[in-house]
Parts: structure tokens; C-alpha cells; sequence
């Protein structure tokens, strides 16, 4: 414990009650960490014990552990002698979620066990050339043993062992609900019993959890479930989740409650409804209510939208405070496609990491769809938004790998190319993506098919509703002359191209009040982009586009509608 006394003392001195750390700066104190405490919450459990053996028990050094962010990695600490803390554990403890389980018996090394299961009243796991592996050891040890009797077997597939094991072991709890399928039958338990090791023929059936079979003589039939059901009953894992369909299983299968605890009437989930556009929101972006809320079922229906149009057209702008409107700006993050962005940053890779013996390793570190996808997972009511700037900037086939096909078909597993004991992959319908997409970097029209059929598309133009009035409706409410507006116009109208036409959101500034600041925007922001657009072409940039040649039309238009027929 004198490494972890180290971080006593760092608290100590800072006389205060509580703290919120990141993991790098308790490594930092403490002289590192183990991977686990970056990837698994029991590490960081208040005491250590027979299920958290690693743990630093932080009790022992007058702390507790008030909250974990494996997401954000960071931690927060309280003193234990607090009074926040003493009244906490005053509070009595709440019965934990209930959780549903698919567990598959149906063919275990070329046997069907289901019968078995039914008549012993129990379902299991197998892995027959491990020794029994006691339930409370962390994933990396059930890793450690599995690397020394499965050597023999690839990465990905002891990685499916460990995971399997895991969740069979540590994962399911006694009043889960637990899921068998023999073909078209489907038999429904609860869990009543901790994890037990029984000799049996080839160990097929040795690691055994009790369950108290609720339909073993009248199984449901797998067609006369939902689709959402019957889908997540696909899939090649041995142990997958299923607590999503948990309230359609418990109610068809007539099981009441957790065992061991309160009855709780089974309710079956209520469909995400994203909310609407408000006048409030319409207003602040200066955008039609109709086409926000036209957008809002757009996302609805497609979960992933894309905004394309030039530059300066308020894209990114409206993504985010969109995004911010659905979700909360908690649960809103944006990331920005370029060409050497990768799967491995927007997914999971593997990164270098140095262990708390200095060893150089590599561990599986999760990127920020990632852990957007297991925030949502955790929270299904509610929406979570993932904004990509620049989309058309990245390789898509690279970025997304398999999740391309996800982005299509929610409801189907995938395996993932890095975690392959997660072949049951599946992407929540509370994800939703919104994309923005530079017309004058990449034609829209050179999108693949698979992309426009993923897609929604909602146009950005300077010259198209909504946004074709923006400009002048921002000069009116700030009190400004709408002249810039007219000089965009005609700007614009000469480019005669909407694909490099130029955004009125370079004129949003209180700058185009005086002559000084508009010709300033012109020289350094606008002619810049024509000048890249019409490079190599010998044409007269100034003479065409300048603020001078565009004033003297604008004014001359403006003169000839003043004069009287």
C-alpha cells in the first residue's frame, strides 16, 4: 500500500474534502498504473477483498473512491471521515439494475446441452482445457490464465474466451434474467445461484450458474418475437447482452420480479423521441422553425444526417447548436476528419503504454465514437450526438471499417476488427451523427452510393433556402445596413457556381459597418478563395470579384430601383 499512501499524502496536503482527478496525474503520484485501472471499475473499488484482490483498498488510507469515469479517465476522491461521504452511506443502498442475458447451449464442441440445462436447472459456460477460474478476478487475470492454456489460439480468439468468461462470472448477477435458444425455441430463467464449478464429461458443462427455468415445458417461439428481439438473438458470442429486450422476455415468459427482491412489473421500453424545434432555437440561428424540425425527423429516421455546402455557410455552427438542442451539451462531442485520420482514432486502437513496472506494451484504447457508443448504451432514453466536421475529408472506407455497415443496420451483430469477442456489436439507435461536408474541398458528387444511401443530406447554399436570406436577417436584428448582403449577391452571381459560392457567414461581423472592415474581409478572407478556386486561369480576380467593381454594380442596381419609371 505505500505507493497508494503516496496519493493519501498528495490529498492531505491539499486540505479539502473532495477531488477529481485524471488517471494520468494519479499515475503520475503514485508511480503508475495498471492497465486495468484504465479499462475496469472494480480496480478502483474502496476495499480489496476476495472479488477485488488488485484493488487498492483506498479505505485504508482514509479515502474512498466517490466516482469513476473510465470514459473521461478520471476520478473523484473523498475523504472517508466526510460528512458528505458518512451521510452517503447513511442512505439505503438501491436494488441493483436488473440485466438480461443470452447464454448459448444449443451447440457447446458439437453438443446440445439444452435439455440439460432445463432438467438440472442450471446453464453454463465452456472452456475445457481451463481450470476452474474463481469469480472475482479482473478481465486482465482471466486474460493471464487463458494466454497460458490457450496459447495455442490467436489473439482474437482468447480474447473471446476472456471476455466470455468475464461476463459469465462477474458480469451476470444473481435475479438477472438468462436466455437459451435450441432453433426455433427460446427458454427464459432468472439467475438464482453464484458461479459454481461442477466436474463433467469433457467439461462442457463445468462452470455452471443455478437458474430457475421459467418455461421449460412451453418454450416461446422465436418467430412470435419482436424484430428488435429476434435480432439480438443472433449472433455467434456465447454470453451476449440482452437487457434491452428484457421487459418483452420477462412479460412473455410470466416472470414477475428479481429473485431476492421487490416485485417490478416488467415495462416494456419506450420508443426515443428526439425533441422538437422550438422558436426559442429558430430564433437564435436565424433559420426557419419548418426546416430545423424537417431536419429533426430527418435524424430520426436516418440517425445520421449530413450538412454539404462552401464554405462559411454556418454548417459546423448549426450541427453543434442542433446537437446541443437533442442531447445536452454533455452528451454532444465533435470530432474533425482529415486525410491520415484513421479507425484507430475514431474507433479503438492500440496504443503504446508503459506498465507500472516500466515495461513498454501496447493496450486497446477506445476513440470518441467508442465511447459515445458505450455512454449510449448505458443511457438509452436518451440521445447522444457525435458531430463530424470536414466528413468528406477522410477516407470513409477506412474510418469506419465495419461500423459502415451499423450505420445502415442497427439492429444487426457485427465483430469488431479489434475486439473480436465482441462479435455481437451492435450500434444503439440513441446514437445519431450529424456531418458537414465542404462542397469547394471535395464534390458532393463524388460520395459513394453507400454513403448517400446512409445518409440524410440537408443543402448549405448561399443561394438556396435556408440559407439564402441568413445574411440579411443577421444584419437587421444587429441593426446594420443590409448592403454587405447585396454585395454577396452579386458576388456570388458572378462566381455562378454554388459549389465554391461564398458563405454569408464572413460578413457576420459588426466589422462590415464601416467601409475600413468590409474591404479588410474582402482582401484577406474572400479574394483569397477565389484566387485558389481560379488559379492557373489569367483572369482579372480584382477587376471581377473586387469590392470596388462589386459596389459599383450593386449600386447601379440599386439606383436604377430607386429612379422612377
Amino acid at each position: 500500500m505505500s505507493k497508494y499512501q503516496a496519493l493519501a499524502d498528495f490529498l492531505r496536503e491539499k486540505e479539502v474534502e473532495e477531488i477529481e482527478l485524471g488517471f494520468d496525474r494519479v499515475s503520475e503520484i503514485v508511480g503508475g498504473l495498471p492497465p486495468s485501472a484504465y479499462n475496469e471499475r472494480p480496480w478502483w473499488a474502496n476495499d480489496s477483498g476476495p472479488t477485488n484482490a488488485h484493488a487498492p483498498g483506498w479505505m485504508s488510507v482514509g479515502w474512498r473512491v466517490r466516482k469513476v469515469d473510465l470514459q473521461n479517465r478520471r476520478v473523484t476522491f473523498i475523504r472517508a471521515s466526510s460528512d458528505r461521504w458518512v451521510e452517503r452511506t447513511r442512505q439505503p443502498p438501491r436494488p441493483p439494475a436488473q440485466h438480461a442475458w443470452l447464454v448459448r447451449g444449443a451447440n457447446v464442441h458439437g453438443q446440445n446441452l439444452v435439455a440439460e440445462w432445463l432438467e438440472g436447472g442450471y446453464c453454463s459456460v465452456a472452456a475445457p482445457e481451463l481450470d476452474e477460474v474463481p469469480p472475482g478476478l479482473s478481465r486482465a487475470e482471466i486474460g493471464e490464465r487463458v494466454a497460458e492454456d490457450y496459447g495455442h489460439l490467436s489473439f482474437g480468439s482468447r480474447g473471446s474466451i476472456t471476455g466470455m468468461l468475464h461476463t459469465f462470472l462477474n458480469l451476470i448477477q444473481v435475479g438477472d434474467v438468462v436466455v437459451t435458444v435450441d432453433d426455433q425455441a427460446v427458454y427464459v430463467g432468472t439467475v438464482t445461484g453464484e458461479p459454481t464449478w461442477v466436474e463433467s464429461p469433457g467439461r462442457l458443462s463445468s462452470r455452471r450458474r443455478a437458474v430457475r427455468w421459467a418455461n421449460p415445458d412451453r418454450p416461446l417461439a422465436r418467430g412470435a418475437l419482436s424484430a428488435s428481439a429476434q435480432s439480438k438473438l443472433k449472433g455467434q458470442r456465447t454470453v451476449s447482452d440482452l437487457t434491452s429486450e428484457i421487459g418483452e422476455l420477462v412479460q412473455l415468459a410470466g416472470i414477475g420480479g428479481r429473485v431476492g427482491g421487490p416485485e417490478v412489473p416488467p415495462t416494456p421500453p419506450q420508443p426515443l423521441r428526439l425533441p422538437d424545434a422550438t422558436d426559442e432555437l429558430a430564433a437564435s440561428l436565424l433559420l426557419p422553425r419548418e426546416w430545423l424540425q424537417e431536419t429533426i425527423e430527418l435524424l430520426a429516421d436516418k440517425r445520421q444526417v449530413v450538412f454539404y455546402g462552401p464554405p462559411g455557410t454556418g454548417k459546423t455552427f448549426v450541427a453543434k447548436r442542433l446537437a446541443e438542442h437533442l442531447a445536452g451539451v454533455d452528451d454532444v462531442r465533435l470530432v474533425q476528419f482529415h486525410p491520415s485520420y484513421s479507425y484507430e482514432d475514431f474507433f479503438e486502437g492500440f496504443r503504446p503504454r508503459l506498465s507500472a513496472e516500466g515495461q513498454l506494451g501496447f493496450e486497446l484504447v477506445p476513440g470518441p465514437f467508442r465511447r459515445m457508443v458505450d455512454a449510449a448504451r448505458d443511457d438509452p432514453a436518451h440521445p447522444h450526438v457525435l458531430v463530424i466536421d470536414e466528413l468528406n475529408r477522410g477516407n470513409l472506407a477506412k474510418v469506419f471499417g465495419e461500423l459502415y455497415f451499423l450505420l445502415e443496420y442497427r439492429d444487426e451483430p457485427i465483430e469488431l476488427l479489434y475486439s473480436p469477442e465482441d462479435s455481437d456489436f451492435r450500434l444503439p439507435e440513441n446514437v445519431f451523427l450529424i456531418g458537414t461536408m465542404n462542397t469547394a474541398d471535395r464534390s458532393i458528387a463524388l460520395v459513394d452510393a453507400a454513403m448517400r444511401r446512409r445518409f440524410a443530406f440537408q443543402a448549405f447554399f448561399p443561394g438556396r433556402y435556408p440559407i439564402r436570406d441568413l445574411l440579411r436577417a443577421w444584419l437587421r436584428r444587429e441593426g446594420l445596413p443590409t448592403r454587405p448582403a447585396d454585395l454577396l449577391d452579386e458576388l456570388n452571381a458572378r462566381i455562378a457556381d454554388e459549389d465554391f459560392a461564398i458563405g454569408p457567414s464572413y460578413l457576420m461581423t459588426s466589422r462590415v459597418d464601416g467601409e475600413a472592415g468590409l474591404e479588410r474581409i474582402w482582401r484577406t478572407s474572400i479574394l483569397p478563395l477565389l484566387e485558389e478556386h481560379y488559379f492557373g486561369q489569367g483572369r482579372d480576380l480584382d477587376k471581377e470579384f473586387g469590392l470596388a467593381a462589386l459596389s459599383k454594380a450593386v449600386d447601379a442596381a440599386t439606383g436604377e430601383q430607386a429612379s422612377p419609371p
